[in-house]
């Protein structure tokens, strides 16, 4: 590495050509950046000290392209100043030439600005002091040359920029201005190809101006270290075709890449965004493609699949379509999930059909509303996704999928559990969901959809009803329990194109005005234009029959049974290879306990046993007994309630359903618990257990 302080227009000076590598972003400056730096520059020329501006550092490293008269450089950092400044020379040359300026003996002219643009000696692309990539290349030599830009194909940031000067230059001193420029310093850091590492130096270099992405550094640590001709062919063949899927749909290549790891990983957890990078780096190393190019075509492929999950794809069923757009528009952190499905799909002879995708893409709906429904967290969705997909067998995925979902401990509520709380919850605060909802409810299975864009979320009886007399005497002299509780329950929304038409207004009212429910299109209106009261008689049975329809909607996962069994045991007994028992730190005594319980638990029959947090968790496949060592005594803690089981000859028993906390337990749905100090205690505690164990594997 050889690195020296000299002047910018020194560094541009003679015939050579700095070239932006295929792995570098496009020209990405805006109004800010190129604000700085005129008045930086303005500055610089104004002060009567002689003092420049230091620009900082340009790095590059020579081409296998050069000759006795011409030189090639590949730059490494530096870029966006290199191209702000060679639109800025383009800009001061236009503009004296459209004026007519003309100066002292030191000023700028056509000619001379030309010397920094152009290598006069060299023709085609050779000519140009400086390439870039594709559009913003095309734009920069068009506007070197004087030609018409077409604003339709052009780069619009190196069109802007342009421009940007040429207006300032309408009111400038050129003098002062190229004064400013010639005074500009940088360090000139050339890199010895073969000795210095690209890559690393960019990594130190890449602390200023604007901040590179995540897939920006990882675009050019894959690219950077190979000869020209190679990071070309494979950034035209494989990144290029990756940026352009992402560039179209708006949708986050970074995202992307933190999700294509964890699924080539099996990895459920969520890489941090400003850590993909890093993280990238690590997973290369590790990766077992054979070459970078098998690497890109699967990143390659798994990019397309990543966006068809998130974005419609032109040819693709309505049915597809509309399962996507369902899953879509209440969460986007399946995608990672997403792209399994894909994979499976779109495999030559995939044993998953069409509809059989739909079937799946519904399966993760019904999760999500299922869950929302019962106000379960949804912070944790992505890493449950990345799980999912972990598990799925690509040669039976839609079954292995209902396997995964079902295996999600107290995640995809039962169809009981779902029929309760969609009757009775305050649905209309979850907004979006409430929404979904009654739009599903609305459109299901209907070839001729309501155009529900257009409706709004309506409460049949409204939200205010204490200055309407006649729905308090319609609701009776109850009215204010009757309105607190129904008023934000399913069976009093509806939607409506005309809310505000309809406001808080009389029932009879609502149902015979002008677009009221009489006239109403909307199929969830039905119900409600049959009715000449609206009470909590009324709400209640709407309630009843629309959440009866949601749960034929949102289905439950319906997993065999057998196989889901079978899953559980495999993922037990990997967890109990993953800690021993000797990995407690506890006394020898509470060991000793600890074992004579194990050996009388062991005799029970095929028992997993799993080191959860500090406790021994037992399971036939299904859990029924923690052992937890605590200070001087075992605390045997069981699923079963307290009145189930014959506890007569048992010492310490506790029923702990009223309990706030029981520390360090990690199973905090159990309900009742034993605490053993000796082994006579254990053994009174053993036909509990074995009740436990009869009852939960039975």
């Amino acid at each position: 590495m050889r690195a020296v302080n000299k002047q910018f227009m020194d560094l541009i000076n003679g015939s050579k050509q700095f070239v932006i590598p295929v792995f570098q972003r496009d020209y990405s400056w805006g109004t800010p950046q190129c604000e700085q730096l005129w008045n930086d520059i303005i500055r610089a020329g104004n002060n009567q000290a002689d003092s420049g501006h230091f620009l900082g550092s340009i790095v590059y490293v020579g081409t296998e392209i050069a000759s006795a008269t011409f030189s090639k450089w590949l730059v490494i950092d530096g870029q966006q100043r290199l191209t702000t400044l060679i639109l800025l020379l383009t800009a001061l040359r236009d503009h004296i030439q459209a004026s007519g300026w003309v100066g002292g003996e030191d000023s700028p002219t056509v000619g001379k600005l030309d010397d920094y643009l152009i290598n006069r000696n060299e023709s085609l692309d050779r000519k140009y002091k400086i390439a870039l990539r594709r559009f913003d290349n095309s734009t920069l030599q068009d506007l070197i040359d004087g030609k018409d830009i077409d604003e339709g194909t052009c780069s619009e940031r190196v069109l802007d920029t342009y421009e940007w000067f040429r207006d300032k230059l309408e009111e400038t001193d050129f003098d002062c201005l190229y004064l400013g420029i010639a005074r500009l310093s940088i360090v000139d850091v050339t890199l010895d190809r073969g000795i210095d590492n690209p890559q690393l130096v960019f990594e130190s270099l890449n602390s200023t101006g604007l901040d590179l992405s995540q897939s920006d550094l990882i675009r050019n640590f894959l690219l950077m270290e190979l000869v020209e001709m190679e990071q070309t062919r494979l950034y035209n063949t494989y990144w290029q075709p990756i940026e352009t899927l992402f560039r179209r749909t708006n949708r986050r290549l970074d995202w992307f890449l933190r999700d294509y790891m964890a699924l080539a990983m099996k990895s459920t957890v969520q890489t941090r965004i400003d850590r993909i990078y890093d993280a990238f780096k690590d997973f290369k190393d590790g990766s077992a493609h054979d070459s970078l190019e098998t690497l890109l075509q699967e990143m390659h492929r798994f990019a397309g699949y990543y966006v068809m999950s998130l974005s419609a794809v032109p040819g693709e069923s309505k049915e597809l379509l509309e399962a996507k757009r369902y899953v879509r528009s209440l969460t986007t952190t399946h995608a990672i999930l997403g792209m399994k499905l894909y994979q499976c799909y779109k495999r030559e002879n995939s044993p998953l059909s069409e509809a059989g995708f739909i079937q799946a893409l519904g399966l993760i709906e019904s999760f999500i509303v299922r869950r929302g429904v019962l106000g379960w967290q949804s912070r944790d969705y992505w890493s449950i996704f990345a799980g999912v997909a972990r598990d799925i067998d690509i040669n039976d995925p839609l079954e292995s999928l209902k396997v995964a979902l079902a295996r999600q401990r107290y995640h995809f509520p039962t169809t009981e559990q779902f029929l309760r709380e969609i009757k009775n919850v305050e649905l209309y605060w979850q907004r979006d969901l409430c929404w979904h909802i009654l739009t599903r409810l609305e459109n299901d299975r209907q070839r001729e959809p309501s155009p529900t864009e257009e409706y709004s979320i309506e409460h049949i009886m409204p939200q205010n009803i204490e200055d309407v007399s006649e729905w308090k005497d319609m609701l009776g002299e109850d009215w204010e329990e009757i309105h607190e509780e129904w008023l934000h329950r399913l069976g009093n929304l509806t939607l409506t194109a005309y809310n505000s038409a309809l406001s808080n207004r009389p029932f009879e009212q609502k149902k015979t005005i002008e677009g009221g429910f009489e006239q109403s299109a909307a199929r969830l209106n039905q119900y409600v234009r049959k009715q000449s009261t609206w009470t909590d008689e009324q709400m209640r049975n709407r309630g009843n029959e629309l959440a009866l329809r949601a749960a034929n909607i949102w289905q439950y996962h319906g997993a065999d049974e057998k196989r889901l069994r079978e899953a559980v045991i495999s993922d037990l007994r990997t967890r109990a290879t993953n800690r021993s028992i000797d990995s407690l730190t506890i006394s020898s005594s509470v060991r000793n306990l600890l074992n004579t319980a194990l050996v009388q638990v062991r005799e029970l029959g095929d028992i997993i046993e799993v080191i959860e947090r500090g406790s021994v968790c037992c399971y036939g496949p299904d859990f029924f007994v923690e052992l937890l060592p605590a200070k001087g005594y075992i605390r045997i803690i069981l699923p079963t309630d307290i009145d189930e089981v014959d506890i007569d000859d048992c010492y310490n028993v506790y029923d702990t359903t009223s309990w706030k906390f029981v520390p360090n337990r990690a199973h905090t749905e159990c309900r009742m618990l034993i605490d053993a100090y000796d082994e006579e205690q254990i053994a009174s505690a053993i036909p509990v257990i074995r009740e436990a164990f009869g009852a939960m594997n039975a």
